[in-house]
């Protein structure tokens, strides 16, 4: 009976532990699926990795979950994987690993601000989990990137058999399919097949953020010195329209977002400019901007302009209009910049009638703004007489003294016209000069002829019209009315623009020589021609507003001694100065370089 009760618990005990075995190793489920699963069968990569591992070691991990093992687990794969699949098992060999992934889906953006997860799915239906501390990178690869560093970037990822994660773009440059790492610097490449979404902007570039498409890829800065130029694309625009657009043909209009600074903001405007502070009391001529007909200018960007003007020199040259342009362009640049003891005239000069030639610096830009005076462009000279006293004479011959001092500026804008309306020049009576002959008489016009000619022979000779923009203004119109600028001539009831074009004056005789001079110059030179668009003007001269304290002789003839020929400021010259910066921006339009 012994024997027989050994045997019969023998072969009890034997078929229990075959068929409890055969159950553990055969059952799907359980809460060690992982192991379980794995107890007859290994992937490729855990062979090639623990050959060494038993199914005797699984089956004792099972039972004893705690215990330590030297092989590495293997991660259940979905589809063909790729060799940079492996690389969170190895994230040190991360950022030189490449590769593609076969049968994934691609990423798609999340349904969330700030790329959220909460209740999405993978497509095998399971719930995202975060992988420890590893990002996913899926655009490419399935590298994985360490995540303590990353933050949410508005995107999500689907992938079989990897987790969801947000991506970081500014932290990892997508080369190709090369994955670089680039967390510190926080800067991104997005290459344009793959990316699902704009590019992110770099945030270490935000404080020096440059917009697409802008020259010289300056700063596109909003600023009220005056005001916003828009986009640099916008600018572009502009500058191409203006090509082939005539834009000194148009109107005056409204802008209540003129002028372009302040009145008596500025401390270096003369007093005999200085409408405001002479107390003038209307404010509508400040108001009115040039609009040309077929096209539109880019309105005055004074940050922008002082950047163009970095290391360089802008000189102008003539008589006190182009003072009054000269003024007029200091203030604009002078009220843009934010340290405005870093702008200085270069003799520490506060007014600028007496001297030959003024200098504003602009330190933080390396650049100057100079005024030449020079009213004829060539010199006034003196010779002795018959009766041995000294004869005033012009020598339309000789380019004026100071020459030297700007030929090698880089923009030179030059004038002239209003003196050749004065008594001596208009009679042209002994005194205008070639050589050592003297005319007795000879008219204006012609004499106006030769002095441009020499100055043209001279521009030729000495400038460098690849170095150097030469501009020519204009005449400006001047509005006496019963009288000329001597003789009782007066604005002062003046408070409206010219409407009706039928009232415009003829287009000056003198003007159309300039045209002919510029023509057959070798050197190209940009006409400011705004002889017409300052004659609608006749509300923004001074007129009695033209110094503080009148005399008595002033107050009981006020219209004696107005001014109806140079313009308040803020007022029109500061329009001309928009149409110098236009000219600007097409020069380098044409060459980029300059």
């Amino acid at each position: 009976m012994k024997t027989r009760w050994t045997k019969l618990f023998a072969y009890g005990f034997m078929l229990a532990f075959v068929g409890c075995t055969a159950f553990l190793a055969l059952n799907p489920s359980g809460s060690g699926s992982s192991s379980s699963n794995s107890l007859f069968t290994s992937s490729s990569f855990s062979a090639s990795i623990s050959p060494y591992r038993s199914r005797f070691n699984n089956l004792i991990s099972h039972y004893f979950p705690n215990s330590t093992s030297s092989s590495i687990e293997e991660k259940p794969s979905h589809g063909k994987e790729s060799e940079s699949g492996r690389a969170g098992v190895f994230p040190a060999l991360a950022p030189t690993i490449s590769g593609s992934v076969k049968n994934q889906t691609k990423e798609k953006p999340s349904s969330k601000k700030g790329g959220s997860l909460e209740n999405n799915s993978t497509n095998d239906g399971t719930v995202p989990q975060k992988n420890g501390d590893f990002l996913i990178v899926e655009n490419r690869t399935s590298i994985q990137i360490p995540a303590k560093n990353s933050t949410e970037s508005g995107l999500s990822v689907e992938k079989k058999g990897i987790d969801k994660t947000n991506i970081k773009r500014n932290e990892t440059a997508f080369k190709g399919n090369e994955v670089t790492s680039n967390i510190e610097n926080e800067t991104t490449t997005v290459s344009q097949k793959k990316a699902t979404s704009a590019p992110a902007v770099p945030r270490a570039e935000l404080k020096n953020q440059t917009t697409a498409g802008s020259p010289n890829n300056l700063k596109a800065e909003k600023v009220h010195a005056g005001g916003s130029n828009g986009t640099s694309k916008e600018t572009e625009d502009l500058v191409k329209g203006m090509v082939d657009c005539d834009i000194f043909h148009g109107k005056w209009v409204y802008d209540d977002s003129y002028p372009l600074y302040s009145e008596g903001s500025c401390p270096h405007i003369d007093e005999p400019f200085d409408c405001f502070l002479n107390g003038r009391p209307d404010r509508a001529y400040q108001k009115l901007r040039w609009q040309p007909d077929g096209c539109k200018i880019p309105r005055f960007n004074a940050i922008d302009l002082l950047q163009r003007l970095k290391g360089k020199r802008l000189a102008f040259v003539g008589d006190s209009l182009n003072r009054n342009m000269w003024e007029s362009l200091v203030c604009v640049l002078w009220n843009s910049v934010k340290d405005k003891k870093k702008v200085v005239e270069a003799f520490g000069r506060h007014e600028f009638r007496t001297e030959g030639s003024y200098s504003f610096l602009f330190k933080d830009y390396n650049c100057s703004i100079q005024f030449y005076r020079s009213p004829f462009l060539v010199q006034e000279w003196e010779m002795p007489d018959s009766d041995g006293r000294k004869k005033e004479t012009l020598r339309l011959d000789i380019i004026e003294r100071s020459s030297s001092g700007y030929k090698d500026a880089d923009i030179i804008v030059f004038n002239t016209g209003h003196w050749w309306t004065h008594e001596k020049t208009s009679k042209g009576r002994d005194y205008y000069q070639e050589g050592n002959r003297v005319y007795s008489e000879l008219n204006v016009v012609e004499a106006f002829h030769k002095a441009l000619h020499t100055w043209a022979l001279w521009v030729d000779a000495n400038v460098d019209h690849k170095k150097t923009l030469v501009v020519f203004r204009g005449y400006s119109a001047s509005h006496f009315r019963g009288g000329q600028w001597n003789s009782g001539g007066a604005c002062d009831r003046e408070t409206e623009p010219i409407r009706n074009e039928s009232f415009l004056s003829p287009y000056p005789p003198k003007m159309g020589v300039l045209e002919t001079v510029l023509n057959g110059m070798k050197t190209p030179v940009s006409y400011l021609n705004i002889t017409r668009m300052t004659d609608f003007r006749k509300d923004a001269h001074p007129s009695v507003y033209r110094k503080q304290n009148l005399t008595d002789e002033e107050r009981r003839e006020p219209e004696r001694f107005q001014d109806c020929s140079h313009w308040c400021l803020p007022g029109v010259p500061d329009s001309w100065n928009e149409l110098l910066y236009a000219q600007i921006l097409i020069k380098q339009k044409r060459t980029p370089n300059w």
